[in-house]
């Protein structure tokens, strides 16, 4: 049946077309049976034997007729209607229908030469996938058209909202599969249809295929009732059209005639709509059609299998034949099911595909395979950047003046917006104007078409913007890196503790640019680029659930190539690193910085000198006698125990005269590694030169401490390394409270300083207890008045005026 808000009846579709239709669908699914199945005889030119068959039968075959048959009908209104339409594949699995449509599109044998339109090159097609050195079993890099690997489920409709921003011909087709609908992120994706504009955005046409089964268990969206189904996408506001078929041996073809009829209807629905946005009648948030589309599991494979039911039931969700190699039963039954696609129809003599299989193919760009905003490089171009040093802050002397680093750099971006007004955007969930980038409201709105009441008018909120929040992390992720993938620029800012829960999606991200790099014709799209702020050292109004710095552990894990972390410690040095972080491409850039009022250290020319660097000593703090060791080294990395280290340094400054004490920061993480273990890694010789291959060197680092030492391992001067940093201590409290609560404060570095060099406590046991009782003082203070005491909350460099202001946590709005 075919079904929408209004009921769209079959009619009388065009004979050709459709026989044409199935041709495609009947071409795409022999093709995927022989990828998961066949190692030779690939064209069934003589009887099958076991030693045709792959010794280990790998993928997944339940999803993918479905995909199949979707993509045919696509290329059909592709054709007819000259659409500009990629395809995102939710159930990424189906990998072998994605290749195998790419075959067919004629796009695979363009960009893999060996794998031609002949027996030989059947037979290459199938014996690569999911073989040692061919290709994996999912919509991966490798695939052409692909830009939603769909291994790790929940992000297709994302992607494919961030792909639509700002490409306003280009119409996204989301399969969306039943077992993915049950995720987390995919639930919210659908909400992304109140954060497209009609006029400037692209179309998403979200496809959700109801085949009934995930691994081993039924789904609960195609169990439900139908009227209950329905009624869900409206409530998302969607205009639900239903197509069901294929059940109880029903003909392809009428299901062919009533997808088609229907694709038609949702097609002029869609085009209305457009219509009406460009010419200013469009009243209110139109309800974009979406499509659920109903099919057997595993449609058209052997119906029962050893006594079991295999078409239309979770049996079929990988290999329905597990054993087609090991006995002639099962070899046979393969062999039949293959034949049931009637191949000697498909393909002549030599093996080329006959016109009649691919009479439906696009041409050139207009396939889905060879769509260039899939491939996204190919469009990227390089962003105008206003020069960040016109947005430097002045600073007469070390902690001379007082910014929110983060504010200045939304002074910069609001710029950057302005410049690239259709190819750069702000994602973030709820939390843009809170990481104080408000000055971008200067300049653009937040994308917002949910309602609007008379309380907004002061909010920034419109239909067109640069930025756009949902309280979501994995849409705005998702968004952005759909919107990465296809060409464009951009970045993710979030607090910090709560960037984790897109944890796993990083992962994917990252694994797909690892394997992309790898894909000759795959072109550099830009950076990931986080900006973290609201960080664990002032969170102190939040409390301990909001103090996390542990992405950064997390993100390190993934490949050197791929992955970034800075930590730039003012105003200035967050400039110089955000403006190099726009300009990069393939990386995942991780930056962390603070929004609070806090002291700027380097001018701008001083700043672009230490991020070029990545890090280096601080000459103005320590007290270094040149051509001699330092006695210890005193490092940080982060804003706040920077701040830490220097006013340790201080204190043995004027308390330690005699003490050969270097200060180092450090910027650029990943610059600890060794140059073989990561890009940036410095050789054991530049990094001795920094810290010494043998002295004491006390590390005041952001995170938490291991990983430090995780990424200096290698180092001869390791055994003297000792870090302090975050150990999950924290609550609602001051700002010196949180860092004594970690030993991360002054007092307790001035202390392992004295502990660590050797005859120091001996000689300073005074000034050791002195530390102690500091911090008991501190604490202490932090218990009667609410407040930091004096001496820490109004500390500077030069030891004169006040930074009051550095306490302050107001203007935050969570």
């Amino acid at each position: 049946m075919a079904t929408s808000a209004a009921r769209c009846q079959a009619g009388g579709m065009d004979a050709d077309s459709l026989v044409s239709i199935d041709t495609w669908w009947r071409a795409a699914n022999y093709l995927s049976v022989g990828q998961i199945y066949l190692l030779d005889n690939p064209l069934l030119r003589e009887p099958l034997r076991a030693e045709h068959i792959k010794p280990r039968l790998l993928g997944h075959w339940g999803t993918t007729p479905g995909l199949n048959l979707i993509y045919a009908h696509l290329n059909r209104v592709i054709r007819e209607r000259d659409l500009d339409t990629i395809y995102v594949c939710g159930p990424g699995h189906g990998g072998p229908g994605m290749v195998a449509n790419a075959y067919l599109d004629g796009t695979y044998s363009e960009l893999y030469a060996t794998i031609d339109r002949s027996t030989e090159g059947v037979r290459r097609l199938f014996r690569q996938f999911s073989f040692p050195g061919g290709i994996p079993s999912h919509a991966a890099p490798e695939t052409p058209g692909s830009i939603n690997e769909g291994g790790e489920l929940g992000y297709s409709l994302s992607h494919a909202y961030g792909a639509a921003f700002d490409n306003p011909g280009l119409t996204v087709a989301a399969v969306v599969g039943d077992g993915e609908a049950e995720t987390g992120p995919l639930a919210t994706a659908w909400h992304g249809n109140k954060f497209l504009d009609p006029v400037h955005d692209g179309v998403v046409l979200p496809i959700l295929h109801l085949n009934g089964f995930k691994i081993a268990n039924p789904t609960v969206l195609a169990r439900i009732p139908e009227e209950e189904l329905l009624e869900l996408m409206r409530g998302y506001g969607y205009t639900p059209y239903l197509v069901s078929g294929g059940f109880d041996g029903e003909d392809p073809m009428l299901v062919h005639e009533r997808f088609a009829e229907t694709l038609d209807a949702v097609l002029d629905h869609i085009a209305a709509i457009k219509r009406s946005a460009a010419d200013g009648s469009l009243e209110g948030r139109p309800a974009w059609p979406m499509i659920i589309l109903r099919t057997p599991k595993g449609w058209t494979c052997p119906p029962v299998i050893d006594g079991h039911p295999a078409e239309g039931n979770w049996r079929s969700h990988q290999v329905p034949l597990a054993n087609a190699r090991d006995t002639e039963e099962h070899t046979r039954l393969l062999e039949g099911w293959l034949r049931s696609y009637r191949p000697e129809e498909l393909f002549d003599e030599s093996g080329a595909l006959l016109p009649a299989a691919t009479a439906i193919a696009p041409d050139g760009d207009r396939r889905m395979s060879a769509n260039p905003i899939a491939n996204g490089g190919l469009l990227r171009r390089e962003l105008t950047l206003p020069d960040f040093r016109d947005y430097a802050v002045e600073v007469p002397e070390p902690g001379g003046s007082t910014s929110s680093a983060t504010t200045v750099l939304g002074e910069w971006l609001r710029d950057v917006i302005r410049a690239n007004p259709d190819d750069f955007r702000i994602f973030g969930p709820d939390e843009t104007a809170s990481n104080r980038l408000q000055a971008v409201f200067e300049a653009t709105d937040k994308q917002w078409d949910a309602g609007y009441e008379p309380i907004d008018v002061d909010n920034h909120l419109a239909r067109a913007g640069r930025v756009v929040e949902m309280l979501s992390e994995h849409q705005c992720q998702g968004w952005l890196e759909g919107y990465l993938l296809t060409g464009r620029h951009g970045l993710l800012n979030s607090y910090e503790a709560f960037i984790h829960i897109v944890d796993s999606m990083v992962n994917q991200h990252a694994k797909w640019l690892k394997a992309s790099s790898e894909v000759p014709w795959r072109r550099s799209i830009s950076s990931l680029n986080y900006l973290l702020s609201s960080h664990v050292w002032r969170q102190d109004h939040n409390g301990f659930s909001h103090q996390d710095p542990g992405f950064i552990d997390h993100v390190v894990n993934k490949k050197a190539d791929v992955v970034r972390v800075y930590l730039p410690f003012d105003a200035n040095t967050l400039l110089s690193t955000y403006d190099h972080c726009l300009r990069s491409v393939d990386y995942i850039n991780v930056v962390v910085a603070g929004k609070q009022p806090a002291p700027n250290w380097l001018t701008m020319e001083q700043a672009i000198e230490h991020c070029t660097r990545g890090l280096g000593p601080l000459e103005w703090a320590g007290t270094e006698v040149a051509g001699e060791e330092p006695d210890a080294v005193l490092a940080c990395a982060g804003d706040v125990p920077t701040v830490e280290v220097l006013a340790a340094a201080s204190i043995l400054r004027d308390r330690v005269p005699g003490l050969r004490l270097r200060v180092v920061n450090v910027v650029d993480l990943m610059r600890l590694q060794s140059e073989g273990e990561h890009p940036h890694g410095l050789s054991d010789a530049a990094y001795d030169a920094v810290f010494t291959r043998d002295k004491p060197v006390v590390f005041a680092y952001h995170g938490y401490p291991w990983l430090i030492h995780r990424l200096t391992y290698k180092r001869a001067g390791h055994a003297n390394l000792h870090v302090r940093g975050y150990k999950e201590e924290g609550t609602t409290t001051t700002p010196f409270d949180m860092v004594m609560l970690n030993d991360l404060d002054r007092y307790k570095l001035v202390i392992d300083v004295i502990d660590r060099v050797p005859g120091l406590a001996e000689r300073q046991g005074t000034l050791r207890q002195e530390m102690q009782d500091a911090r008991l003082r501190a604490k202490a203070y932090t218990r009667e008045f609410g407040e930091d005491i004096p001496e820490v909350a109004q500390w500077s460099w030069a030891g004169a005026g006040t930074r009051a202001d550095a306490r302050d946590t107001g203007g935050d709005n969570a």
